[in-house]
C-alpha cells in the first residue's frame, strides 16, 4: 500500500530531528509512510490543502486518472481554476501524471499527523 504522512513541524530542530527517525525507521525497513510532507505551520498546510483541493484529491483517488477537462467536468469546476490546484498539488507531490498524461494521486493512503497543543 503507497503511502502520503502530513505533519506539521513548528521549528528546525523538530524537522530535523524527525527526518532523522524516518531515515532510522526506512533504514531498518520500518517506514511509516512512502513520502512524508512536513507543512511549517497549521495555516501553511490549509493554504495547501484547502477544502477544494482535498475534493479534488478525493475526487482523484475515487475515479482514477484523469485528463485535466476530465477532472474539472468530474468536480464541476472551470478548468483554469483546477490547473493551479493540480499544479500547487503537483508541487507538493500530491498528485503525479501518468506515461499517458493524465493526473492521479499516486497513495492509496494520506494520513495527518499533527498536534494542536496550548501554548504554555
Amino acid at each position: 500500500m503507497t503511502k502520503a504522512l502530513i505533519r506539521i513541524m513548528r521549528n528546525e530542530n523538530a524537522a530535523v530531528e524527525d527526518a532523522a527517525l524516518r531515515f532510522k525507521q526506512a533504514w531498518r525497513g520500518q517506514a511509516d509512510a512512502d513520502v512524508v510532507l512536513t507543512f511549517s505551520s497549521p495555516m501553511q498546510l490549509f493554504e495547501v490543502l484547502s477544502p477544494k483541493r482535498w475534493q479534488l484529491i478525493e475526487t482523484l483517488q475515487r475515479i482514477g486518472a484523469q485528463s485535466l477537462r476530465g477532472l474539472a467536468r468530474a468536480l464541476g469546476r472551470d478548468v483554469k481554476r483546477v490547473h493551479e490546484d493540480v499544479h500547487l498539488l503537483m508541487e507538493w507531490s500530491l498528485i503525479t501524471r501518468d506515461e499517458s498524461g493524465r493526473f492521479l494521486v499516486p497513495y492509496e493512503v494520506i494520513h495527518a499527523d499533527f498536534d494542536l497543543r496550548a501554548i504554555a
